[in-house]
Protein backbone atom coordinates (compact mmCIF):
# COMPACT_ATOMS: atom_id res chain seq x y z
CA UNK A 1 0.00 0.00 0.00
CA UNK A 2 1.40 3.33 -1.03
CA UNK A 3 1.85 6.06 1.81
CA UNK A 4 2.01 9.41 0.89
CA UNK A 5 3.54 11.95 2.97
CA UNK A 6 5.62 14.89 3.57
CA UNK A 7 9.07 15.07 2.61
CA UNK A 8 11.44 14.51 5.58
CA UNK A 9 14.84 16.03 5.71
CA UNK A 10 16.70 11.95 5.72
CA UNK A 11 14.68 11.53 2.48
CA UNK A 12 16.72 14.06 0.25
CA UNK A 13 19.19 11.02 -0.64
CA UNK A 14 16.34 8.79 -1.79
CA UNK A 15 14.74 11.58 -3.77
CA UNK A 16 17.52 12.66 -6.14
CA UNK A 17 17.78 9.21 -7.08
CA UNK A 18 14.58 8.85 -7.80
CA UNK A 19 14.50 11.61 -9.86
CA UNK A 20 17.97 10.59 -11.23
CA UNK A 21 16.01 7.20 -12.11
CA UNK A 22 12.36 8.95 -13.20
CA UNK A 23 14.46 11.62 -15.93
CA UNK A 24 16.77 9.14 -17.25
CA UNK A 25 19.67 11.24 -15.44
CA UNK A 26 18.52 14.69 -16.41
CA UNK A 27 18.67 17.62 -14.65
CA UNK A 28 15.67 17.36 -12.35
CA UNK A 29 17.59 15.44 -9.41
CA UNK A 30 20.01 18.64 -9.22
CA UNK A 31 16.97 20.93 -9.96
CA UNK A 32 15.64 19.95 -6.55
CA UNK A 33 18.56 19.96 -4.29
CA UNK A 34 18.54 23.02 -5.52
CA UNK A 35 15.36 24.24 -4.51
CA UNK A 36 15.69 22.64 -1.42
CA UNK A 37 18.35 24.42 -0.41
CA UNK A 38 17.69 27.83 -1.72
CA UNK A 39 13.78 27.74 -0.78
CA UNK A 40 12.21 27.74 2.37
CA UNK A 41 8.84 27.98 1.26
CA UNK A 42 8.83 24.48 -1.03
CA UNK A 43 6.64 21.64 -0.80
CA UNK A 44 7.61 18.07 -1.21
CA UNK A 45 5.69 15.27 -0.76
CA UNK A 46 6.96 11.23 -1.84
CA UNK A 47 5.24 8.32 -1.86
CA UNK A 48 6.20 5.30 -0.01
CA UNK A 49 5.89 1.32 -0.63
CA UNK A 50 7.44 -0.74 2.39
CA UNK A 51 9.27 2.05 3.09
CA UNK A 52 11.21 2.72 0.09
CA UNK A 53 10.43 6.61 -1.65
CA UNK A 54 9.12 5.73 -5.33
CA UNK A 55 7.56 8.89 -5.96
CA UNK A 56 7.77 12.40 -5.06
CA UNK A 57 6.52 16.01 -6.54
CA UNK A 58 7.89 19.24 -5.53
CA UNK A 59 6.07 22.86 -5.11
CA UNK A 60 7.85 25.82 -5.46
CA UNK A 61 6.30 29.50 -5.07
CA UNK A 62 5.77 31.19 -8.52
CA UNK A 63 4.50 34.55 -8.89
CA UNK A 64 2.63 36.86 -11.50
CA UNK A 65 3.19 40.02 -12.87
CA UNK A 66 0.78 42.51 -11.48
CA UNK A 67 -0.22 40.49 -8.63
CA UNK A 68 0.97 40.19 -5.17
CA UNK A 69 -0.04 37.07 -4.18
CA UNK A 70 2.19 33.65 -4.75
CA UNK A 71 0.99 30.54 -5.94
CA UNK A 72 2.68 27.58 -6.73
CA UNK A 73 4.84 25.56 -9.20
CA UNK A 74 4.15 21.86 -9.43
CA UNK A 75 7.86 20.77 -10.75
CA UNK A 76 9.19 17.90 -11.13
CA UNK A 77 6.80 15.36 -10.05
CA UNK A 78 8.75 12.05 -10.41
CA UNK A 79 7.49 8.01 -10.33
CA UNK A 80 10.86 5.51 -10.36
CA UNK A 81 10.44 3.64 -13.59
CA UNK A 82 9.23 -0.18 -12.13
CA UNK A 83 6.05 1.89 -11.07
CA UNK A 84 5.07 4.05 -13.07
CA UNK A 85 1.47 3.60 -14.58
CA UNK A 86 0.20 2.33 -11.48
CA UNK A 87 -1.44 5.14 -10.10
CA UNK A 88 1.74 7.04 -8.04
CA UNK A 89 1.89 9.96 -9.80
CA UNK A 90 -1.91 10.65 -10.11
CA UNK A 91 -2.16 9.72 -5.79
CA UNK A 92 0.36 12.62 -5.44
CA UNK A 93 -0.82 15.22 -7.42
CA UNK A 94 -4.30 14.94 -6.04
CA UNK A 95 -2.66 14.76 -2.59
CA UNK A 96 -0.67 18.03 -3.28
CA UNK A 97 -3.35 19.66 -4.86
CA UNK A 98 -5.94 19.58 -2.03
CA UNK A 99 -3.37 20.12 0.59
CA UNK A 100 -2.76 23.59 -1.26
CA UNK A 101 -6.13 24.35 -1.41
CA UNK A 102 -6.91 23.77 2.06
CA UNK A 103 -3.71 25.89 2.59
CA UNK A 104 -5.32 28.99 0.72
CA UNK A 105 -2.89 28.58 -2.26
CA UNK A 106 -4.69 30.65 -4.72
CA UNK A 107 -3.14 28.62 -8.11
CA UNK A 108 -0.64 26.23 -8.98
CA UNK A 109 0.96 26.05 -12.46
CA UNK A 110 2.39 23.34 -14.47
CA UNK A 111 4.52 22.97 -17.37
CA UNK A 112 3.91 19.92 -18.44
CA UNK A 113 2.27 16.86 -20.89
CA UNK A 114 -1.29 18.25 -21.82
CA UNK A 115 -2.83 14.65 -21.79
CA UNK A 116 -2.12 14.15 -18.26
CA UNK A 117 -2.72 17.13 -16.42
CA UNK A 118 -5.65 18.34 -17.41
CA UNK A 119 -7.38 14.80 -15.35
CA UNK A 120 -6.79 17.07 -12.48
CA UNK A 121 -8.73 20.58 -12.95
CA UNK A 122 -5.58 21.87 -14.78
CA UNK A 123 -6.51 24.47 -17.58
CA UNK A 124 -4.69 25.94 -20.31
CA UNK A 125 -3.18 29.14 -18.51
CA UNK A 126 -3.65 30.85 -21.98
CA UNK A 127 -7.42 31.09 -21.06
CA UNK A 128 -6.31 33.26 -18.21
CA UNK A 129 -3.74 35.56 -20.12
CA UNK A 130 -0.88 34.09 -18.25
CA UNK A 131 2.24 33.45 -20.12
CA UNK A 132 4.91 31.42 -19.42
CA UNK A 133 8.67 33.80 -18.60
CA UNK A 134 10.30 31.33 -20.90
CA UNK A 135 10.00 31.48 -24.61
CA UNK A 136 8.75 29.01 -26.96
CA UNK A 137 6.78 26.66 -24.48
CA UNK A 138 3.62 24.80 -26.13
CA UNK A 139 0.43 26.60 -25.51
CA UNK A 140 -1.29 23.43 -24.48
CA UNK A 141 1.85 22.53 -22.22
CA UNK A 142 1.32 25.59 -19.58
CA UNK A 143 -1.48 24.93 -17.31
CA UNK A 144 -3.07 26.57 -14.13
CA UNK A 145 -5.61 25.03 -11.75
CA UNK A 146 -7.11 28.23 -9.78
CA UNK A 147 -8.48 27.75 -6.34
CA UNK A 148 -9.09 31.81 -6.24
CA UNK A 149 -9.78 33.64 -9.27
CA UNK A 150 -9.70 37.21 -7.19
CA UNK A 151 -6.19 36.72 -7.20
CA UNK A 152 -5.19 36.24 -10.22
CA UNK A 153 -4.76 40.03 -12.23
CA UNK A 154 -7.99 39.97 -14.86
CA UNK A 155 -5.26 41.01 -17.71
CA UNK A 156 -3.31 38.32 -17.03
CA UNK A 157 1.06 38.72 -17.02
CA UNK A 158 3.97 36.86 -17.02
CA UNK A 159 4.61 33.99 -14.56
CA UNK A 160 7.63 33.96 -13.26
CA UNK A 161 9.12 30.52 -11.57
CA UNK A 162 12.11 30.44 -8.98
CA UNK A 163 15.81 31.30 -10.38
CA UNK A 164 16.84 28.07 -9.92
CA UNK A 165 14.70 26.98 -12.86
CA UNK A 166 16.38 29.00 -15.29
CA UNK A 167 19.37 27.02 -15.66
CA UNK A 168 17.11 23.79 -15.96
CA UNK A 169 15.39 24.95 -19.04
Amino acid sequence: MIEIRKEEQSDSGAIHQLNMAAFDNGPEADLVDKLRNSCKDYLSFVAVEDGSIVGHILFTPVTVDGCSTAGMGLAPMAVLPSYQRKGIGSELERYGLEFLRKAVCPFVIVLGHPEYYPRFGFELASTYQLICQWEGVPDDAFMVVIFDKVALPESGGIVRYLDEFNEAM
